[in-house]
């Protein structure tokens, strides 16, 4: 189990997620932080998490001055933190103050999870934990990370990074992506739906941020991929082929793998199948307990493909998975 997980947290005791804020933090971080961890989900009937916000100063300038942050938790709120989002801020030249490392630096040590949003990764790096680790950070902001930050592993075009014990997103949006992969961590894929649903927002965006990064568009832009995705998705039970998506979208197999491409930075195939794994989960956390029928229905065809795929995915055997997230 990774450390700092909601399943370490105790018997009894709430997951406790604690957002470190610091001067010139983007506020819209910080919400999609709160809409994912800090807010009652009447979806569930139940909180998932206990959230609070804390800071180095009693006051804080937000980003380009927008409004002022006060009435929050000093730094000691980390040392109940079982994760900790670090600051992230525009204004990446700019070291974080010494107060803030050395807080984050302790909350590691004893073994909270940290996470960090966009420029989180830059906090996390002056604090000296991403050495040697991989991380994401926002596309436009890689050279100059890079540069800076040699030593650590940066996959510039991801979404999001999920290091174990340290997890970062690489831009604002992707907070959400990043967010809702720590609830299907901590509580399971049908948790992490509805909260998706909750916020009108997918539950996993397939790709990487190479499909966002700045570039000429196309004279004729292509035809969305959304009708053959949806239609795909009500038939993984079924075989499903490359030329057979292909010719339900009306192109050729090339065309179609560009359009993936394009899209969403995968394959045809590497898309069905974490769509078929996602499926598979969900029917075990919904209490389906033989596993021949689980990989019929999600179109992984044995027992021993399903067990290897979701292990893959997951960390989990599929009897793992079920006792961690059968939902009762």
């Amino acid at each position: 189990m990774p450390q700092g997980s909601s399943q370490d947290a105790g018997p009894g005791r709430v997951h406790r997620v604690v957002a470190v804020v610091d001067q010139n933090s983007n506020p819209f971080e910080l919400s999609c932080a709160i809409e994912v961890f800090g807010l009652r989900r009447p979806e569930l009937g139940r909180s998932l998490y206990e959230f609070s916000l804390c800071a180095a100063e009693p006051s804080v300038l937000m980003r380009d001055g927008f409004f002022t942050l006060s009435g929050v938790a000093d730094l000691s709120a980390l040392a109940a933190a079982d994760t900790v989002i670090v600051p992230n801020r525009p204004d990446i030249e700019v070291p974080r103050g010494p107060a803030v490392l050395d807080a984050i630096r302790a909350a590691h040590a004893r073994g909270a999870r940290l996470v960090g949003f966009c420029s989180g990764a830059f906090t996390l790096a002056e604090a000296g934990l991403l050495t040697g680790r991989r991380a994401a950070c926002h596309w436009m902001w890689a050279g100059a990370f890079r540069a800076r930050f040699p030593e650590v592993l940066l996959e510039s075009d991801v979404l999001f990074v999920d290091d174990g014990d340290i997890l970062t997103a690489s831009g604002s949006a992707s907070a959400l992506d990043l967010g809702l992969h720590i609830v299907r961590r901590d509580h399971g894929a049908e948790t992490a739906n509805a909260v998706s649903r909750r916020l009108v927002f997918a539950a996993h965006r397939d790709g990487g941020q190479r499909q966002f990064v700045e570039r000429p568009v196309p004279k004729v832009p292509d035809a969305s991929l959304a009708p053959v995705l949806a239609w795909a998705q009500e038939r993984l039970d079924r075989p499903l082929t490359v030329p057979g998506l292909a010719a339900r979208a009306g192109v050729s197999p090339a065309t179609l793998h560009r359009r993936f491409r394009a899209e969403l930075g995968t394959t045809p195939l590497t898309w069905l199948l974490g769509e078929r794994v996602a499926l598979a989960c969900r029917l075990i956390e919904r209490g389906e307990e033989r596993l021949d029928v689980v990989a019929r229905l999600s179109g992984l065809g044995s027992a021993a493909n399903l067990r290897a795929r979701v292990k893959h995915a997951t960390g989990l055997s599929p009897s793992a998975y079920r006792r961690r997230f059968h939902l009762r």
